[in-house]
């Protein structure tokens, strides 16, 4: 073993880092995006780094400012937040089974977004016990930061950013879907999961189309959900592995 491959492995906050590299290329144009409709909204600059930093929570924090410019109750824009962010009840059953012992998980979990979960519950099992937490420490704090950053460039420079490359409004809201097409495309290899995440996929569509937006999302879901434990539970059945 070569003395750089043996430096990685003894600093696995390293290979955490590198392997989040290409999430900045989601995180960054969005929380550019972000920055600017909170100025926008009436947020100062370091009130919109504050609540990147603090609340860091993507589509949360787009409601949040929205809700508060327009004058809504706290009591409603708390509650609408935590429900968006309810979806993280899902992700913590799927990666606890790879945590180690150690008091630092709790304060790692503001770092656990939609992203570096999918990255994490790939990525984690492939580990050592040893390297886990240093992997989900260098990965999570690189799209934290990236995520801060993004937001400061953004309530900053993101007007005269857009204003001098009007394609680059264009392109931001853009990014973050396409993150996660990047990240659930190596998925499709496998039958079960390209029969849920297709299902869920032509669903959303469907609904999307007939005018049903609101409830696209949601009943996608469910139904990938219930396509992918129908396929293991008919697998099992028969004896089977469709993984």
């Amino acid at each position: 073993m070569s003395l750089q491959a043996t430096r990685v492995l003894s600093r696995p906050w390293l290979v955490g880092l590198r392997e989040a590299i290409p999430l900045l290329g989601g995180y960054v144009p969005v929380a550019i995006s972000f920055g600017l409709i909170a100025v926008q909204a009436g947020f100062t600059a370091w009130e919109a780094v504050i609540i990147s930093t603090l609340v860091y929570a993507g589509a949360s924090q787009f409601l949040f400012v929205g809700m508060v410019a327009a004058g809504s109750p706290l009591w409603l824009v708390v509650i609408m937040t935590l429900l968006i962010n309810a979806r993280h009840v899902v992700y913590a059953p799927n990666i606890a089974p790879w945590l180690t012992t150690s008091r630092a998980w709790p304060w790692l979990m503001h770092g656990l977004t939609d992203q570096v979960f999918a990255l994490a519950h790939a990525r984690l099992p492939q580990l050592p016990a040893a390297q886990r937490l240093g992997w989900f420490t260098g990965a999570a704090l690189l799209a934290w930061v990236s995520w801060i950053g993004g937001t400061a460039l953004g309530a900053v420079a993101g007007e005269e950013l857009t204003r001098r490359w009007p394609l680059l409004g264009e392109i931001m809201p853009f990014a973050l879907p396409a993150l996660f097409l990047v990240l659930l495309a190596p998925r499709f290899t496998s039958r079960r999961w390209s029969l849920a995440l297709g299902s869920s996929i032509a669903i959303a569509l469907l609904l999307a189309v007939g005018g049903l937006t609101n409830a696209a999302i949601p009943l996608a879901a469910a139904c990938g959900a219930l396509c992918f434990y129908l396929v293991k539970c008919n697998a099992t059945a028969k004896g089977g592995h469709h993984e």
